[in-house]
């Protein structure tokens, strides 16, 4: 006996696994005991039986077991687990214990058994240990005692497994919200293979509001959230695994074929499922996610490419439709990659002050006086000056966006100051605003930077484009406009003709001026349709009280096209390109003077630039 528990101790203590042990463990028996059957069953926390071990059996069965809750006609396995005590079974054929089973037990040639219990140290069944005979009768006395060391070494083996079991389990579970954490779902990735297109997918899920919940309603609320999203995630995919990877952030690891066919409509269902409004401790909240998913493909070499694919769609989903399912397309990572290195760019340059003001002018078509400027952004890099166009991307990034807004802003009220106190009758400068500074601070931060140089804002106007004077189909952007109008700022709507904008939005969205987008401009000639449009716009413009600049002007013919039609102001190459401070400042010192004093501005410049 001594031997046998050092063998099974031994095991234990290296960390064999549960079932190699137990096999061991009823081998040792058979060597020791001849003629008998050993079996070894665990009882789960639902008082289910499960087998372990039963090396001399046929594998059919013990697997009969499987499942089987315990009770008195469960065999003695389920008896003894039941009543927490030894059962002796003389008899297979008449016990009633086995009244069940005894059509899989006497084909063997089994014909009696004694079961014994395996307790915990809080007396609760935690498996069997049960001894087959093949004629018919009880345990002997020499059996009697190596099943005592048996149970003993039995319990020691379970309990250490369920330790570490539980270990796992805590450490592959979210504590909050008991889904698989970011552990497990790194361990199930790593599983995975790709070298079938289509075998599996992979959705990756935030959830849009969690911040909202926390800031207006606690933490607590937060975490409530965080539950019911997660049971409704999980609830959607089911059989499939859904994972909480951390904050806000969820994923599915899809392999059934139903959700594989249909990507789109497993993550609508999901959508769908997290709308529904939730109390959470008196408060009503509404989960909303937004989705990006990625099916394997042949030029995944690696389960984390996949992962990275489903990141790449859902970053373009909450930067392009929030609130909606992307699915990743060959090319989106490498736009996303470009999209990130711009940002990464452009916030460095911010830090490291090489962000700058460049301005084109804004000057009569009869008199060439220069009447106003237009601020443009450009970006320092080395010795080269990067004109906007070329990172514009960036700018998507709402940080980026009111960062670059901001310093615009605090570049051009200085610059504003320095021309004021020349004596400079500089009229305004236009400074454009982005989607998310009108929907943000941006008359604030507009005070903040002119009052800190003494500068009105009458200096300054807004300019947007189309698209963000369109807003989203909603009435935020028509609220934030009429709010910066009624402070007295003044608001350009740049590029017009670009977009879906037309006059009849003008009226419920009233700007100060508008400027005819270049694509007009650069078809303005005799017969041509642009020039029934152009005339028209002036015209309404007109009697809207609008003022109309004209945009993208790079020959004589257009200007004169321009002035014939009535159009007051203009910008182009023709007169200027868009240049530093030092190379404005000169110009507007010579050409901000009454016209007949005025020198040709194209004397003064070379030849001009693309405006971008």
């Amino acid at each position: 006996m001594i031997e046998l528990q050092n063998v099974i101790l031994e095991m234990i203590a290296k960390g064999k696994t549960l079932e190699r042990t137990a096999v061991r463990l009823c081998v040792e028996v058979e060597r020791l005991l001849p003629g008998v059957v050993c079996s070894v069953m665990t009882v789960d926390g639902d008082d289910t039986l499960h087998p372990l071990a039963a090396p001399s059996l046929p594998d059919d069965y013990p697997r009969q077991f499987d499942g089987v809750a315990v009770g008195l006609d469960s065999g003695s396995c389920g008896a003894a687990a039941y009543l927490r005590t030894g059962v002796t079974t003389i008899d297979i054929a008449t016990d009633p214990h086995w009244h069940r089973y005894r059509h899989l037990s006497l084909p063997l040639g089994l014909l009696a058994c004694w079961s014994s219990p395996i307790l915990n140290g809080l007396g609760d069944a935690i498996g069997t240990f049960t001894l087959y005979y093949r004629d018919r009768r009880g345990p002997s006395d020499a059996e009697q005692d190596v099943v005592a060391h048996c149970l003993h070494l039995s319990a020691i083996a379970i309990e250490r497994h369920q330790r570490v079991v539980e270990h796992e389990r805590r450490a592959f579970t979210d504590a909050l919200t008991n889904l698989n954490n970011r552990a497990a779902f790194d361990a199930a990735l790593r599983h995975l293979r790709c070298d079938v297109p289509g075998a599996w997918g992979l959705l990756v899920i935030d959830l849009d509001n969690l911040k909202i919940a926390n800031d207006i309603f606690g933490h607590a609320t937060g975490d409530c959230m965080l539950q019911i999203a997660s049971k409704r995630i999980s609830e959607a995919v089911h059989p499939d695994r859904a994972f909480r990877l951390g904050g806000d952030e969820f994923a599915v690891i899809l392999q059934s074929p139903d959700a594989l066919s249909d990507l789109a409509q497993t993550a609508e269902r999901i959508l769908a499922v997290l709308v529904r409004p939730a109390d959470c401790g008196g408060n009503i909240v509404v989960p909303r996610g937004t989705i990006g998913g990625a099916l394997v493909a042949t030029d995944d070499p690696t389960p984390q490419q996949v992962h990275q694919n489903a990141d790449f769609a859902l970053y373009h989903a909450k930067e392009s439709c929030r609130g909606a399912f992307v699915r990743f397309w060959p090319g989106l990572g490498t736009s996303i990659t470009r999209r990130l290195t711009a940002i990464q760019d452009v916030d460095l340059a911010l830090r490291e002050g090489r962000i700058e003001a460049y301005y084109q002018p804004i000057v009569r078509l009869d008199t060439l006086e220069i009447v106003g400027l237009e601020a443009l952004c450009r970006m320092r890099v080395d010795d080269r000056i990067v004109p906007a166009a070329l990172f514009h991307e960036a700018t998507t990034d709402v940080h980026i966006a009111t960062e670059l807004t901001a310093r615009m802003m605090a570049l051009v009220a200085a610059d504003v100051r320095g021309w004021l106190d020349l004596g400079i009758p500089i009229q305004h400068v236009g400074i454009n605003v982005s989607s998310a500074d009108i929907h943000g601070r941006v008359d604030q931060v507009l005070e903040a930077a002119f009052h800190a140089h003494a500068v009105p804002l009458k200096h300054v106007i807004l300019e947007v484009t189309e698209s963000v004077y369109m807003g989203h189909g909603d009435h935020v952007t028509e609220r934030a406009i009429k709010a910066l109008r009624s402070k007295g700022l003044r608001v350009a709507l740049d590029d017009f003709g670009t977009g879906f904008a037309s006059l009849t939005h003008l009226l419920t969205v009233p700007v100060d001026i508008i400027k005819i987008d270049k694509s007009f401009v650069d078809r303005l000639h005799p017969g041509d349709g642009s020039m029934a449009i152009v005339e028209g716009l002036i015209r309404i413009a007109g009697q809207l009280n609008i003022r109309v600049v004209a945009e993208g002007i790079e020959t004589e013919d257009q200007a004169q096209l321009l002035r014939s039609m009535g159009c007051v102001l203009g910008q182009g190459y023709l007169f200027s390109r868009a240049v530093d401070r030092t190379t404005i400042t000169t110009l507007l010192l010579d050409c901000s003077q009454p016209a007949g004093n005025e020198p040709s501005l194209k004397k003064l410049l070379p030849s001009a630039e693309r405006r971008d």
